[in-house]
């Protein structure tokens, strides 16, 4: 339902607002904002995606919960169709959506109706130490203890039971 309301409020408020600002100043100066507001943010959302994404990257790299870079990305992304999007309203939203505490704010309001569940991050090892890594869970196997073990069964002589000959 609320879908259904911004589908029919989002377009009735744009129109509105370019009745009104174009009557004020005119129609070419009214489409010469649009078209800037277009330009300005396409550079503003590659600016704020690169940071993303370097944040993103830093946090798996740190093993540290990966949630608050890909909603911010998420949010640029939205952020960067809205400001694609001709209109005032939607580039007021959009352009909000760019600045981080904005962002921050909107992330806090979702995660109140938002349950995680179960979260794991880095698979068997908890540590970033490399060359002494103890595997967490005595059930996972190590990919090079994996091949070893695979080198070492016996070949056998027969179909392996998985299909009919």
């Amino acid at each position: 339902m609320w879908i259904f309301l911004a589908f029919v409020a989002v377009p009735l408020i744009e129109i509105g607002l370019f009745i009104k600002v174009g009557g004020l100043i005119g129609l070419w100066p009214t489409l010469g904002i649009v078209l800037l507001t277009a330009i300005i943010g396409t550079s503003l959302v590659r600016r704020e995606g690169a940071r993303a994404m370097n944040d993103l990257r830093d946090s798996l790299n740190e093993l540290r919960d990966p949630s608050r870079p890909l909603a911010h990305g998420a949010m640029i992304l939205v952020a960067g169709v809205l400001l694609l999007t001709p209109g005032f309203f939607t580039d007021a939203v959009g352009i909000l959506l760019l600045i981080p505490g904005i962002r921050d704010w909107v992330m806090k309001q979702a995660a109140g109706r938002v349950k995680v569940t179960r979260f794991e991050m880095g698979g068997a090892y908890r540590t970033t130490a490399y060359d002494n890594r103890q595997p967490s869970d005595p059930e996972i196997l190590d990919a090079e203890e994996a091949e070893e073990m695979i080198h070492r069964r016996p070949p056998s002589d027969g179909p392996s039971g998985w299909t009919r000959h």
